[in-house]
């Protein structure tokens, strides 16, 4: 019993510290603004690395603190928005659809997720962050850029997950979280 509590406790803090990470990197992408969506992707891959390595209800955990943190914390709102629409947890629904789905369906699904995703937080930009209303006139135009990018993100993501995999997961046994 006292191993299976301190492997619990191992897995909190690293949760913590990742979410403190995530939150940092957010407020990085905030104050550069440049980097806002670049920031919401790296940020998803601690979620990729909670998924392989911590497991359980962390993922989720993380997404939620780093997102609810972000959106109450950051100056510009733009890198958690698109981490809480979307970004945060993309991980999780896409280790899901492809471990259980074929690749067409689940590539069908995948892009409607996104696609929802970015048009909910353009709604909640205006409606919410009362932002600019000529953003939800420019709406389809940046839906239809943005699913080639999000092409391109899926891809890379995968990489990046299957590079981990092949690479780097053996030097992370420090953590001891399994």
């Amino acid at each position: 019993m006292q191993r299976g509590r301190g492997l619990a406790t191992r897995r909190l803090a690293a949760a913590a510290v990742i979410s403190a990470l995530g939150v940092v990197l957010l407020w990085v992408g905030s104050i550069l603004q440049v980097l806002d969506l670049a920031m919401a992707a790296i940020v998803s891959l601690l979620v990729v690395f909670a998924v392989i390595e911590i497991r359980g209800p962390y993922p989720f955990l993380i997404y939620a603190v780093t997102s609810v943190l972000s959106l109450l914390l950051l100056p510009v709102k733009t890198p958690a928005l698109a981490y809480a629409a979307f970004a945060g947890y993309y991980p999780m629904v896409k280790a899901v659809l492809e471990r259980r789905l074929a690749r067409p369906l689940s590539w069908v699904i995948k892009t409607v997720i996104f696609a929802i995703s970015v048009a909910l937080a353009l709604l909640v930009a205006v409606k919410v962050l009362l932002q600019d209303p000529s953003v939800l006139l420019a709406e389809r135009w940046v839906l239809l850029l943005a699913i080639p990018v999000f092409v391109l993100y899926d891809i890379g993501l995968t990489r990046m997950i299957t590079a981990y995999l092949r690479r780097w997961q053996g030097r992370f046994r420090f953590l001891n979280l399994h």
